[in-house]
């Protein structure tokens, strides 16, 4: 691949590993040469989603897919790992897992936000000689090849994907500085990849974290998305990934509120810090698409001090929840778009995880163990 709207080479020839379910390879096209230009796909202004974990256990998946379903969300935000999919060598995948779960949740009338990283240990610089677990490939065009041959293969199923999960830490790009003009780079090519074998679905960017720390560890948020587009990147994206957690604030308080009281003078502690973002966006010519929020929620946990400091009751949680839906359905049309929420709970986290506290319902199994949110998001009109 050529960077940069260029020439587009074809991907190499695919194998697939033989699983319990033989796979046969994707009859593959060469990528058309894709001309960067504005895409207004969009989502109902706002659409309802929660990130699940569906992998390990089917009997899980199903009870999950089954209470997402009864909560009358449509959407279902689920990890597909690069690492799983092509983890031994390029060109080799296992489709087994992710052709289950895919199956189950179209079965159910859910659709899917696909979120796709964490590179495969073959891909690193160094080859895997230290195992990181989120890393920018040494090759990007490795990435893209693999954007490419998934969303070939999900095409119809999968309606939207989340290209990396907040790049804007340094732990989420290889513990190394993060850096906005090669997260575009990044994406770029998976854009290019996406766009070639499903022109339909939505491409979101990365969920970025609201933080105060600066580099080497993280760049702000707002910083990052500024950088994103100085770099170039609003041709590769259809609309701008956000993850916006309210911390100890209702979902309400204005970040100019917070930003003049003494005891916090910071704008990124608010639900409402999107709204910062919808600046951004704006002031860059890009008003016309939307933002799509990848995680949203208030934490619980009263256990940590690492996190304590901003938890709430988990009653607060499922008001603050009901509200933060309502103030976009109320405040930000057209411009908001999926609205995914944080968690079904994994079956084995515990309360040292966490996103234990985050999430609406309690690790158990075989029966839900369901938290006051669950209850008053599967309530609240939509």
């Amino acid at each position: 691949m050529i960077f940069g709207g260029g020439l587009i080479m074809p991907p190499p020839a695919t194998t697939a590993l033989q699983t319990s379910s033989p796979t046969p390879a994707p009859t593959l096209q060469p990528f058309a040469a894709i001309t960067p230009k504005k895409n207004l796909k969009r989502f109902d202004s706002p659409e309802y989603g929660i990130q699940a974990f569906l992998w390990w256990k089917h009997d899980v998946a199903r009870r999950d897919l089954d209470l997402i379903h009864d909560m009358g969300f449509k959407w279902v935000k689920h990890i597909f790992s690069w690492r799983d999919l092509e983890q031994i060598q390029k060109g080799h995948y296992d489709w087994y897992t992710a052709d289950t779960i895919i199956n189950l949740a179209n079965r159910r009338g859910l659709k899917i936000l696909a979120r796709l990283d964490r590179q495969p240990f073959w891909a690193q610089d160094d080859g895997g000689a230290v195992k990181l677990d989120s890393a920018p490939p040494k090759n990007y065009s490795d990435f893209g090849d693999f954007c490419y041959v998934f969303a070939n293969r999900y095409r119809g199923k999968i309606g939207a994907y989340q290209v990396w999960n907040e790049p804007n830490l340094a732990r989420e790009w290889g513990n190394r500085p993060p850096n906005a003009a090669e997260y575009v780079r990044l994406l770029s090519y998976c854009y290019a990849g996406i766009k070639a074998a499903d022109p339909d679905a939505i491409v979101i960017s990365a969920g970025l974290a609201p933080t105060g720390t600066d580099l080497p560890e993280a760049v702000p948020d707002d910083r990052f998305v500024r950088e994103m587009y100085a770099a170039g990147g609003a041709p590769y994206f259809d609309m701008i990934g956000v993850n916006a957690p309210g911390y100890f604030n209702p979902p309400e308080r204005s970040p100019d509120d917070t930003e003049k009281d003494p005891q916090i003078k910071a704008r990124w502690v608010t639900f409402r810090h999107v709204e910062d973002i919808r600046q951004i966006m704006v002031a860059n010519g890009d008003a016309d698409k939307q933002i799509a929020i990848l995680e949203m929620g208030w934490t619980t946990d009263q256990v940590n001090p690492t996190y304590s400091w901003y938890a709430v009751t988990e009653q607060q949680q499922a008001d603050y929840l009901v509200r933060a839906y309502q103030w976009a359905k109320q405040n930000w049309q057209p411009w908001i778009g999926l609205m995914s929420c944080i968690y079904i709970a994994e079956y084995s986290w515990s309360e040292k995880d966490e996103q234990y506290w985050y999430a609406i319902t309690r690790p158990s199994f075989p029966e839900p163990d369901l938290r006051p949110a669950y209850h008053a998001l599967k309530n609240m009109p939509k």
